[in-house]
């Protein structure tokens, strides 16, 4: 009697044994899945029309009467206004800065130096507006106004082009990079035999706006990288 106890126990501990052993394999096995992750990176990228021009136009005057000099910056503002509003800019897309005068005798340096006039003067005019289409055509034909004896400053700042709709853009373009970034993982998943689970951590990246090329800088390219480490499984 005694030994059959003893073989059901054994039978009993043996059972037990092959169900733990099973289990921690299971556990193992599990742990080692859990650790298995792949990072990949998404890219999207979209072309897209500048929708605002900032344009400052600044010139340049001299003179050895300062009444004189003020009449040709303000003669200046009036050629240049006319010019625009002729291309559909209207005067509520203008500012006019303050004008900026020399002395050319009271310089500290250089006060000696014979020059033609006394007085040198600088006057920017800012456009902005978002009638791109029409400021491309106030730029590229700017020589208009040389022709008519307004003198650029040799420091004019060049015109910039800007795309203000990025949050209308943002969420398509973070879906098309997430998408992307999927399509990634799981080619590596097929090609390790494995499958993707879920998300572990997720980086959108910095959205990025530049110019397409030197020559057309009214189209932009908007561009975000996101990074996402997946599990597999």
């Amino acid at each position: 009697m005694r030994s059959i106890s003893h073989i059901i126990i054994a039978v009993v501990l043996a059972a037990a044994a092959v169900v733990a052993s099973t289990q921690i394999a299971d556990g193992l096995r599990q742990f080692r899945l859990s650790d298995r992750n792949v990072t990949v990176k998404g890219l999207a990228e979209r072309e897209v029309a500048a929708n605002l021009v900032i344009w400052p136009v600044n010139f340049v005057e001299a003179d050895n009467s300062l009444d004189k000099l003020y009449d040709r910056l303000e003669s200046h503002t009036v050629a240049v206004r006319t010019y625009l509003k002729r291309l559909e800019v209207s005067d509520a897309e203008v500012s006019v800065g303050l004008p900026r005068v020399q002395d050319m005798q009271a310089e500290a340096y250089g006060g000696n130096i014979d020059r033609p006039f006394r007085y040198r003067g600088e006057l920017t005019l800012t456009v902005r507006s978002a009638q791109v289409a029409a400021m491309k055509g106030a730029i590229q034909n700017a020589g208009e106004l040389v022709r008519n004896g307004v003198v650029f400053g040799a420091y004019n700042e060049p015109p910039q082009f800007i795309f203000t709709e990025l949050n209308a853009l943002k969420p398509g373009l973070l879906a098309e990079a997430t998408a992307n970034a999927r399509l990634a993982a799981e080619q590596f998943a097929a090609d390790s035999g494995s499958e993707v689970g879920v998300i572990r951590d997720a980086n959108q990246g910095v959205i990025s706006i530049s110019d397409r090329d030197a020559a057309t800088p009214d189209i932009k390219v908007v561009r975000v990288v996101s990074t996402i480490q997946y599990q597999l499984q």
